[in-house]
């Protein structure tokens, strides 16, 4: 969501790092705060916080109890920002500073009153957003200063009792993109009801299921001042810039309900469908929803049974788009960054640069099968702005319990014994890259943000 910058990292000796180069969407323009310390090398936890990495890489617990958190941002300084689901003590965002540069955050400030998922930071200010709004803060050294003015970037949007998450991302020329999540999970007559027909014309997508462009440097906007970019997307809180390619990706939550149709919709067919896609968001796409859903293993859009389809027929979704990548039904997708690489002790290697990391929420309606989801994945990218190989786990254990598959592989990837999501240890949520090239996750049951690092070189 931010402009591509150059940025230096002091290590702890005094000297400087060499640049690294931080990713648009989730950094910005500031001038190093000099009560920033950055230390070249940082061990992590014995246990790397609770997590189970891939190879060559571990994690410490930056920080822990801020609350239920959703989307995250790391300014060029290495000010990590949280979004809040909730309020705690108050305030809707926390600022965490590691002052002492060990590696785990060591100031915390609580600011804004508005809960919310929306994180990012672009050309020298903090952008969050609630349901109703996207607003942005002016960053000085690093922070968010107490006298600071929330400045309203979008207001005025109606709030929706499902898919109201105006997740957003930022283009470095300064283009907002903003999910508007559909209020439906079929648009059907009678929403989730068995035999309820699909409207037909669907009446939401006029309004809601897709993404709209707005302007990142322009106050006080509204719904009417953006144009829609792209439709047919039931719901993206998984929205990034990539800078390789110059354009947006975005992923889908699917739908829900499809064994509500009974005949060859089993319950353990709609447990794995449809799939969770992975979309390259082009202006006027259109990814089919309502009227279609996507099967990842047929890689085909089928007609949707509120439509008339059974499971068989393409129909009108023809010539709907394709996602690049899909994913099993309900892992939730919650979470995309593109990793830019970085020259510091803590970056990733090679292969990972401008590969995708995508945070999976965790399902909640696999029944009868085993929950998924519950992980970090990285996919590999080629020049072309496409996968160029098969997801692989990155970071898993978040749930706390027994899981198949093990990191690098995406053989039973993300099953887990799990009855529901209330009996998950923590739930991935967020992503951000630091400016020493480190990966920020967040968690969305206590509030705990974990710094991950590439570690076999040392």
């Amino acid at each position: 969501m931010k402009a591509t910058l150059l940025l230096l990292t002091a290590v702890a000796v005094g000297a400087m790092a060499s640049p690294t180069t931080i990713p648009p969407s989730k950094n910005a323009k500031a001038n190093p705060a000099k009560n920033h310390v950055f230390k070249s090398v940082i061990a992590p936890d014995p246990d790397n916080g609770g997590l189970k990495l891939a190879s060559g890489f571990g994690a410490l617990t930056f920080a822990d109890n801020l609350g239920k958190a959703r989307h995250i941002a790391v300014d060029n300084v290495g000010t990590v920002f949280v979004k809040l689901e909730k309020l705690n003590e108050g305030k809707g965002i926390v600022e965490l500073v590691d002052g002492d540069g060990d590696g785990r955050a060591d100031q915390t400030i609580k600011f804004g009153d508005n809960t919310g998922t929306g994180m990012g930071i672009y050309n020298g200010y903090l952008y969050a957003s609630s349901d109703t709004s996207v607003y942005r803060y002016k960053l000085t050294n690093g922070k968010v200063m107490e006298t600071t003015p929330m400045e309203p970037v979008i207001a005025g949007l109606t709030l929706q009792r499902q898919h109201a998450s105006k997740s957003f991302a930022i283009s470095p020329d300064g283009k907002l993109f903003v999910n508007f999540g559909a209020p439906s999970n079929a648009c059907q007559e009678k929403d989730r009801q068995k035999g309820s027909k699909g409207m037909d014309p669907c009446p939401i997508l006029e309004e809601y299921g897709g993404i709209w462009q707005f302007d990142a440097n322009k106050l006080n906007q509204h719904k009417a001042d953006g144009k829609r970019y792209a439709t047919g997307i039931r719901n993206a809180v998984a929205l990034d810039w990539n800078t390789a390619t110059n354009s947006l990706y975005a992923l889908q939550h699917g739908r829900d309900n499809l064994n509500n149709w009974g005949g060859v919709f089993t319950d353990e067919m709609s447990a794995e469908l449809p799939s969770e896609e992975f979309l390259m968001v082009k202006e006027g796409a259109d990814f089919g929803w309502p009227y279609c859903y996507n099967n990842q293993y047929k890689n085909q859009k089928f007609l949707a049974p509120e439509y008339g389809g059974d499971g068989t027929k393409i129909d009108r979704c023809a010539g709907k788009d394709k996602p690049i990548m899909a994913f099993p039904g309900h892992w939730a997708p919650n979470d995309l960054l593109f990793y830019t690489g970085g020259t510091g002790a803590n970056a990733f290697p090679a292969r990972y640069k401008n590969g995708a990391f995508v945070c999976f929420h965790g399902s909640w309606n696999r029944a009868p099968l085993k929950q998924g989801g519950y992980f970090v994945a990285f996919i590999p990218f080629g020049k072309d702005g496409r996968p160029s190989g098969k997801y692989e786990v990155f970071a898993e254990n978040f749930a706390g319990v027994a899981e198949q598959g093990k990191p690098g592989t995406d053989v039973n990837a993300g099953k887990l014994d799990l009855a529901s999501p209330g009996d998950a240890k923590a739930r991935p949520v967020g992503l951000a890259q630091g400016p020493d090239g480190s990966l920020y996750i967040s968690d969305s049951v206590k509030g705990k943000v974990w710094r991950v690092m590439y570690t076999a070189r040392k």
